[in-house]
This record gives C-alpha cells, structure tokens and sequence, in this order.
C-alpha cells in the first residue's frame, strides 16, 4: 500500500496528523494508496516556508520567472503521458480525457509566460508642474489554492501558474480523492528551476481547509468545488480579510432551435453529456428542444448513440468513451438523484441503471442515462447530478427555453444551436450565464480569455485565467512622485535647490 506524502520546502514530507484518506482505483474499488490529512500545524509550516522564500521570488524580474515557466511547460510535454496515467488511475477519466486536463492547464502556463507584459504599470509625465505620476503590480505575498478532484491536473495550474508568474509563494490543497499529479507538477516546477518553498502541495480535509482560511499570512485563496462550500470559503476568507474567488456548481441548458443540425446537435451532447462520465462543471445536464416535433427529432438521434456509448477502465485505451466516477459514493448519488427522476415522472429514455462491467464489478461504473419530459420542480433539473445523466426539458417557444436557463440558480455555462444569427445574437446579448457558446456545447475559454460563471456559480469579482488572474494575485501601487527643480534661469545646474 502506497502512503503519499505532502510536498514542503522542496521535499516529500510524510504527514504527522496520524490522519488519512483512502485513494481508490475507482475502476475496480481497490484502494490503492493512502493520503495524510494535514493538521493546522503543519499548514503552519508550509505558510513558515512560503513565506520566507516569497521575498527573493517577488524581488526576481518577471522576465526571469516567466524562464521559469517556459521550462515547466517543456517537462509538461515531455512527461505529459506519465501524467496522464498517473491522473486516469486516481480519477478514473480516460487517457484522452486526462491528457486534455493537463493540456489545458498548459495553456494557462504558456498564457502565463506573458507575465513581463501583463505586470507593466502605468506613467503619466508631468501629472503637474514637475509631478511624474505611476503604478506598479505587486505580489500579494502568500497565496493558497483549494482544488476539487475532477482536474487534478488544470484547475491546480489554472491557479497557481498566474500566482507564481506574479511573484507570490502558492500552498496547493488538492483534492485527496486523487492528490498524486498535484505532487509530481510541483516536482516539475522545481526541476524548471522553481526556488524551494515557492510552491508546496499539503494534502488535507477539511481541517486543513479551515487553516488556510484562517490563517493570517495568506492572503488570497482560489477555490473549485460544490456551489455550498465555495459560499462557506467566500464567507469565511473575506471576513478574514483575504481576496477570495469560488467557483461553485453549475446546471448548463444547451438550446436547439428547430432549425439546428440536428446530427451536429446530437454529438455535441453526447460528447458534452456523457464525456468524463459528466464529471465537469461545463458538461451539459439539460438539453432544451424548442417545440415538440424538433425534441421528438432530438431524442431520435441521442438514443442509438447513447446506447453505443462504451464504458470502462482507462486501460482499455481507445475503446472506452467514459470511465468510472471517480468514488462509490458519487455512484450512490448519482443512482439515487436517477431514482428521483422516475419517483417524479420524467420519462427515463435510456436506462442505465444496474450497469456492471464483467471484471470490474466492484469499480465505480454508471451506465449512461438519457431522460425525458423533465420538469423544472424535479430533483434532477434542479440539482448538479455530476454524472452520465442528460435530463431533456422540452420548451414550446425560445422564450420558454431562454426562461429556464435564465430563472435556474446556477448560472456557468451554456449554449445555443442553431442556423439563425439573430437568434444566436439574442441569446448571447440576453443570457445571464458566464459563458456561452454558439454552436458549440462546452464553452470554455482558451487561456488568454477569462473562465468564470454568474449567478451561484461564482463567487467574486475576478474570473481565472486571462488578465483576471493577474490582477487577483497582485496589488496595484500608485506614486506620485516631485522632484524640487535645480537648473536656474539660463540653464545652470544650481546642486544648492537639490539639498
């Protein structure tokens, strides 16, 4: 049995809590290693570390930190498949999928190496007789991160790449569901020539969570997670005085008009539904036929997809189109939301309830579901399922569809499929939700963009990633400076007026 470690001061550092978690296999239900659960101690000594390294770090030019980065991104790529199957082993995702997650978080890295660019200040010559006026972008000092398990590899990236880029010293809790690819990136950081301290990994629960927030000399916390914990962590850091963003839960409406393509409508939501098992705060939940005719035609061509869907482990390679869900208690949720739906009278289309993989019948596995004529007072349009299930609400007119993604609490993602520009304009102008994609169902934006929803789903004035990050891991500093005038009438130097 493995025991993982925390990662302080540039070495792999056992746990002194006596405290642990199980890490499954969640492909055949077997644990396979052991995470130590951090005390409030011993966050205190990975902020002691952070804290003494930062100063040098900040003090670094960013031209010279972003050199840092540039090698980080070149490891990236040279271990990104033992990444990857490190992360698919934890998570349960398939290979494919896990790449993607550490691609993506590559991307903000590469964005990152930008940091000369992005930390410029401002100047003003003569602000007023002999006033010069600027500002400058400082680092915060020591920054945290709270990160969930379903990309271990991304999210982990998205936040502390733009912290360290800006000068800061980063304290990463992973989620400890599967903590190891967090290890190995600060391994890798370290190798591109990262100082020691400047980014440690603690594992840890919630106690160690509470220890962060509260904790004095951390001064800004990122979090990703369940829409009721980020408001506890937005709570709880702002009135410790700390700059906070949470991103919580999402619930996406993916709309097809009736004059959509309806093969390309069908695709986008089986690889937007059913992708990484529907473990993704993007994945679409709701589909939104607009009319009968064109949600009977939508159903139509879902379900021979739906049922060709291949489910298994990670190892069968190029076979399987989703994995295990990543823990037997998500199973248990999932199932059980299932049951509500049909408990409440929606139509359960493609049932995959009772799956079992022969060989892996103690892994983690959910059968694909497709359901239809939800309603929005049922558990499963109101609740994240975070699971294989697509829930159908068939809308009579695009105002009715428009309705419901606008009315639902949670507010990340969402999309429209259609022909028809002008509804397509309409729906982006009108839409209350952070991101929206047009013809395209997961509309997550690249790197240099800003990702952040509205309404429940976010908490915060600053989304991750883009120029967003750069302002939430620094201060801005303005001077006003004077210098008394020496030059007398005639151009002679006067050293006197300098005294």
């Amino acid at each position: 049995m493995q025991e993982l470690t925390h990662y302080l001061g540039g070495a792999h550092v056992n746990g002194t809590s006596g405290r642990f978690a199980d890490v499954f296999n969640p492909a055949t239900g077997e644990v396979q290693a052991k995470v130590p659960l951090a005390s409030s101690e011993e966050i205190d000594k990975a902020v002691e570390i952070a804290a003494t390294a930062q100063p040098a770090w900040g003090a670094t030019n960013p031209q010279r930190r972003a050199r840092v980065l540039m090698k980080f991104v070149d490891l990236l790529n040279r271990d990104m498949d033992k990444l990857a199957e490190a992360l698919s082993r934890e998570h349960g995702k398939t290979l494919p999928d896990a790449k993607g997650d550490v691609q993506r978080g590559l991307e903000v890295v590469e964005y990152c190496i930008g940091a000369p660019q992005m930390l410029k200040g401002e100047f003003t010559d003569s602000a007023g007789p002999g006033i010069d006026m600027y500002s400058m972008r400082q680092p915060l000092g020591v920054c945290a991160g709270i990160t969930p398990f379903n990309f271990p590899a991304m999210i982990p990236m998205w936040m502390f790449a733009p912290a360290i880029a800006c000068g800061n010293a980063f304290i990463l809790k992973p989620s400890e569901r599967d903590p190891s690819v967090p290890l190995m990136l600060a391994e890798l950081m370290e190798e591109a020539g990262l100082p020691k301290g400047i980014l440690q990994v603690v594992n840890g629960d919630k106690a160690a969570v509470d220890a962060i927030l509260h904790h004095p000399v951390i001064q800004s916390i990122g979090f990703v997670g369940s829409t009721p914990i980020a408001e506890y962590i937005y709570g709880t850091g702002c009135a410790n005085g700390k700059r906070v963003q949470c991103f919580g839960g999402a619930k996406n409406h993916m709309i097809v008009m009736p004059d959509a393509d309806m093969d390309q409508a069908a695709d986008a939501l089986i690889g937007a539904g059913y992708g990484a098992a529907g473990e993704r705060c993007m994945a679409i939940s709701v589909a939104v036929p607009v009319g009968d005719e064109t949600a009977d035609r939508l159903i139509d061509k879902l379900v021979p997809r739906i049922e060709k869907l291949k489910v298994g482990p990670y190892t069968a390679g190029d076979d399987v189109d989703y994995g295990p869900v990543v823990t037997a208690a998500a199973k248990a949720n999932i199932e059980r939301l299932v049951q509500s739906g049909v408990d409440q009278g929606a139509k359960l289309v493609v049932d995959g309830r009772g799956f079992s993989l022969q060989g892996y019948e103690d892994g983690f596995f959910v059968g694909p579901h497709l359901f239809d004529h939800v309603t929005p007072e049922m558990d499963i349009y109101k609740k994240e399922i975070f699971g294989p299930v697509l829930s159908t609400v068939r809308a009579q007119t695009y105002e009715d569809a428009l309705s419901l993604a606008m009315d639902h609490e949670y507010g990340n993602g969402t999309a429209i499929f259609t022909r028809d520009g002008d509804a397509a304009r309409d729906f982006a102008n009108r839409i209350n939700i952070g991101m929206v994609g047009i013809n395209v169902p997961i509309p997550v934006p690249l790197a240099y963009h800003t990702f952040g929803g509205w309404k429940k789903s976010a908490f915060g004035d600053l989304n991750q990633h883009g120029p967003d990050a750069f302002k939430f891991y620094t201060r801005t500093k303005t001077i006003t400076s004077r210098w008394p005038s020496g030059i007398k009438e005639g151009g002679e130097f006067n050293f006197k007026a300098m005294d």
